[in-house]
Parts: C-alpha cells; sequence; structure tokens
C-alpha cells in the first residue's frame, strides 16, 4: 500500500509541474523548480515500481489513485 500512496504522489507532483513548465517557457524563464518537481516525480514513480514490479500496469494506474484517494478519506 505504501508504494501506491508514492504512485500517487509521484503523478500528483508531475502533472502540476507540466502547467509549471510551461508558464515558466512563456514567460521566456528557466523552469528550474519545475523540471525539479518533474525530475522528482519520476524518481519517486521509478522507486514505487521498483519496489513492486509486479503489481502496475498503465491500466491500473486511475485504480490505484482511486483507492489512495479512498484511504485518505476513509
Amino acid at each position: 500500500m505504501a508504494t501506491d500512496y508514492l504512485i500517487t504522489a509521484g503523478l500528483v507532483v508531475g502533472l502540476f509541474s507540466i502547467p509549471a513548465m510551461l508558464a515558466a517557457y512563456a514567460d521566456s524563464r528557466l523552469p528550474h523548480r519545475a523540471m525539479a518537481a518533474f525530475i522528482l516525480s519520476a524518481a519517486v514513480i521509478t522507486v514505487a515500481i521498483t519496489l513492486d514490479p509486479t503489481r502496475y500496469s498503465v491500466a491500473d494506474l486511475p485504480n490505484v489513485v482511486i483507492r489512495v484517494i479512498a484511504d485518505i478519506i476513509r
């Protein structure tokens, strides 16, 4: 279950870093923080998949996120 939290956190941080990178490029500045967040999210997702490689596939990611959200709400 801990790897589910890692995958979800990595996806959330990665998704929020993409608009930040685009905004930085639009303002003609370097996206240091956004790129660091994106690399961190990729590293967290890689660690989670490495810890439990047989559990995750691309088709299972929505179920993993829903499971984590349901666990937080409960």
